[in-house]
């Protein structure tokens, strides 16, 4: 990822302070634009304003403006001057950009009956830039397979913590094989493009030889579809969301394959609490939960427990071991 691919899809002036600021690419998460306001930068995990001479400020008022004709500019990059190619996209609220980053959007709302049919007067705009860090799910390999198996795994997490990119590398090792065991065929849903971060159907990020994608695919359509069509042996989603996912959860387990997911969630309590995650919890559906938080910096793995609720590793006990 070049810091000059990054800063060629904003208007001149703040691809001007992009280029001039000093930064690790591999640090920066966001970039959001929102008309009349200061542009804002994720980087490291804190959040500052950037400066008209790439230097990061705490101040608000030290922030590069951003006017409604700055977003105008920086959606005729994104989408190559052709609004109409990424019409279902936009609708959607994001575009997926050569090298698997995501760029999100609102405004003003189209609807045609009851459904979203458009996005238009595009006034806030967050680039997410997307990340691949190969090997960062090697330490909790050991805990997700059992006398040879794989185990259905839910990785529980706050936003911002790491869980889209530790299930990428958790999808690609399994695909490619590791020292624990041989690579299967893994299929992934990736509904918002986040996982594989496609462009034009081509996965911009390494997910294994053995993987196959359906990009843009609602979660619960795409697992029937990917079982029926290309017999994985595991499939993989992120984030979910509503009870047709955990309809198609509950098919996916009764096909015989195994499953890693993502919710939103900040321990397996929390996830209890969630009347859409109770009855999987109840029924011990899940065999592994994979806990994130942010102690230090993205992926930090705070806990993992098995279907009974037995702890099977703590940080506070072995702080540095995973991730």
């Amino acid at each position: 990822m070049k810091q000059e691919e990054i800063a060629k899809l904003f208007p001149a002036h703040i691809r001007q302070a992009l280029l001039a600021a000093h930064f690790d690419m591999e640090q920066l998460y966001e970039i959001r634009l929102r008309v009349n306001a200061p542009l804002i930068l994720i980087y490291q995990g804190k959040e500052y304003f950037l400066r008209k001479d790439g230097e990061f400020s705490r101040e608000e008022s030290q922030g590069c403006f951003v006017k409604a004709e700055d977003l105008k500019e920086t959606m005729e990059y994104v989408s190559s001057y052709s609004m109409y190619a990424f019409e279902e996209e936009i609708r959607q609220g994001f575009i997926t950009i050569q090298g698997g980053h995501r760029v999100g959007i609102a405004g003003k709302t189209v609807l045609e009956g009851d459904r979203i049919k458009s996005v238009k007067y595009i006034s806030y705009m967050n680039l997410r830039l997307s990340h691949q860090i190969k090997g960062c799910a090697s330490p909790i390999l050991p805990y997700i397979i059992k006398n040879g198996r794989i185990c259905h795994t839910l990785i529980i997490s706050p936003p911002r913590c790491g869980k889209t990119t530790l299930l990428r590398d958790l999808i690609r090792q399994v695909s490619s094989g590791s020292p624990y065991m041989p690579g299967v065929s893994v299929g992934v849903v990736d509904e918002r493009s986040e996982i594989g971060g496609s462009y034009q159907g081509i996965p911009q990020n390494d997910l294994g030889i053995r993987t196959d994608v359906l990009d843009c695919c609602p979660k619960a359509e795409g697992m029937m579809m990917l079982i029926r069509s290309m017999s994985p042996e595991v499939v993989a989603v992120d984030e979910l969301g509503d009870y047709e996912d955990i309809h198609a959860i509950e098919s996916v387990i009764h096909c015989g394959c195994k499953l890693f997911a993502t919710v939103h969630g900040s321990s397996v309590e929390d996830i209890k609490r969630k009347p859409l995650m109770q009855r999987l919890v109840r029924e011990r559906i899940f065999e592994r939960y994979i806990v994130l938080h942010h102690q230090d910096r993205a992926g930090r793995v705070k806990a993992i427990f098995d279907e009974r609720g037995t702890s099977l590793f703590d940080w506070k006990r072995k702080q540095g071991i995973l991730c």
